[in-house]
């Protein structure tokens, strides 16, 4: 008789079904083989099971078991398996009825004394269970992370005698409930950055349309600190992205006792961080820190440090939202849909190129430095700041009267006027929130909402006709300025908005200025 379970194997955050199948045969007697195009983490599984079997009383059949894996050419990965296996073979044994495991899916690693042991994936696998018509048996731990998949029947039992007593009606497990939704973390405040009003102003402008940025300065200048106050700026996630993000960090194991947060993801990875760290990879294929920033942040302090292949690794996602890890025998696809800011000295020893200890290699040591940052990836950057020393005078002066508080208030009503203005145009429901944050504005919506005023638009072409802006330039700076302009209460686009944006732009490095920035100053020196 062959007896079977369903489960579930991973393709980044989409779990595809699995039918674990068990049959026994005459000879050689005592053998268990796993097929199916397991891994070694699978091929494991049948120690695992017989070691979970020896502890709770039971000994496998004097026959050979097989376990068929199918579909056969589909990678199998992970010890999520070993509980699927193990209910197959009970079922084949006769321990349970093997109508007992119609209607259900099953995930979970086994240890050597019958106990069920968490694993990641279980929000996408209770998810892909539901798509199915059928529940989710998962551990115990796991229970209430499995719960938020919605209307499915999850049972989580803490061992594998409990669970077998359950389908014999000696025990009954009762559903579990979701685990918390947190929010409101606490974040520093920006009121403890002394000085930097520019820069703080850039990051206001960058939380109110998710822009990449990028801040320039010596040590201690505050770069880092400023970095790290932005989620208090940024709203909490919606309920379609805490599901989104959940569910990439469910197949990354970094749910505990199924506690979601609405707080965006804030990542910071050590310069060190190798490509696959960075986007993704590594022997079973698992997300790298851009997918775990998907929808939030990713913070890259040193940005020059980083590996060349690790930081261009990133251009792709930057514009697509998403992350294809291609291995020889497989493509995983994770979502990636981050906000960039980094954080960089201008140059080796830190200290640039005037002030006080300034480098006395001054400006080819800045621009070698900076020029292990390439032309494209500086282009998808939307503002570039600069982060001067910070003075005595500047730390003897009291608290500013505005804080994250006050900031988070303007961001959040003008990330509500993009949403808005969006919604009001009539796209359809997947466009719209697509195109609802100006950072991502495109095609129609750019048209319709960021084309600037006769003044702007001049202003624009000059910068675009002395070669200071690309065509990716250009996009990124009507994006910009029609945030400015959110900030600022308009309808329109106008000149001082797009002259701001331009200030921020970046098209040079080294010591050389920029052609957009000094016209910017140029033009509008009387509005400031």
């Amino acid at each position: 008789m062959v007896a079977r379970v369903v489960t579930v194997a991973f393709d980044g955050v989409e779990a595809r079904r699995v039918d674990v199948e068990v049959q026994q045969v005459a000879t050689p007697a005592g053998a268990f083989a796993i097929v199916g195009l397991p891994d070694k983490a699978v091929a494991e599984s049948r120690e695992r099971v017989r070691g979970a079997f020896a502890g709770i009383g039971l000994a496998l059949p004097p026959k050979k078991v097989i376990a068929n894996l199918a579909p056969a050419d589909l990678p199998k990965e992970g010890s999520h398996f070993d509980l699927p296996i193990a209910l197959a073979l009970l079922a084949s044994m006769g321990v349970i009825a093997p109508d007992a495991l119609d209607g259900w899916a099953a995930v979970g690693e086994l240890g050597l004394d019958g106990r069920i042991a968490a694993v990641g994936g279980t929000l996408p696998a209770a998810m892909a269970a539901g798509a199915m018509g059928l529940g989710l048996i998962c551990p115990e731990a796991n229970g209430p992370e499995a719960a938020w998949a919605g209307d499915v029947a999850i049972l989580a039992p803490r061992s594998l005698i409990g669970l077998i007593n359950h389908f014999r009606g000696t025990q009954v497990l009762r559903a579990p409930e979701p685990g918390p939704v947190t929010t409101g973390g606490v974040v520093p405040d920006l009121r403890e950055v002394k000085g930097q009003e520019s820069a703080k102003r850039a990051l206001e402008i960058a939380a109110a349309g998710g822009h990449n940025l990028l801040f320039i300065g010596p040590p201690g200048s505050g770069k880092s600190m400023m970095a790290q106050r932005l989620p208090g700026l940024l709203p909490p996630l919606t309920p379609q992205e805490l599901l989104e993000t959940s569910m990439v960090w469910s197949v990354a194991g970094l749910i505990q006792r199924g506690a979601l947060t609405r707080d965006r993801p804030f990542r910071s990875p050590h310069h060190s961080a190798s490509m696959a760290a960075l986007t993704g990879g590594g022997l079973r294929a698992k997300p790298g820190e851009a997918s775990l920033a998907h929808n939030g942040v990713l913070f890259l302090d040193e940005l020059p440090e980083y590996s060349a292949q690790a930081l261009d690794s990133l251009r792709q996602p930057l514009e697509t939202g998403e992350i294809m890890v291609a291995r020889a025998n497989a493509h995983v696809r994770y979502p990636a849909r981050f906000q960039l800011v980094a954080a960089m000295n201008p140059c080796r020893c830190g200290l640039g190129g005037s002030g006080r200890g300034a480098c006395g290699k001054a400006p080819r040591c800045q621009r070698d430095y900076q020029n292990r940052i390439s032309g494209p990836m500086f282009d998808r950057i939307d503002l570039t700041v600069e982060t001067p020393p910070v003075t005595a005078a500047d730390m003897a002066l009291p608290p500013p009267a505005e804080g994250t508080a006050e900031a988070a208030i303007r961001v959040a009503t003008a990330r509500a006027q993009q949403e808005e203005r969006v919604r009001a145009a009539g796209f359809d429901p997947d466009k719209a929130r697509d195109q609802a944050i100006n950072a991502r504005a495109s095609g129609e919506t750019l048209d319709r909402f960021a084309t600037p005023d006769d003044a702007g638009r001049a202003l624009l072409m000059r910068a675009g006709e002395a070669g200071g802006l690309t065509a990716r330039g250009w996009t990124r700076t009507l994006r910009l300025a029609r945030t400015i302009a959110d900030l600022d209460g308009s309808t329109g686009v106008l000149r001082r908005h797009v002259a701001e944006a331009l200030m921020y732009r970046r098209t040079t490095v080294g010591a050389q200025g920029d052609f957009d920035r000094q016209t910017a100053h140029r033009s509008e020196t009387p509005a400031f």
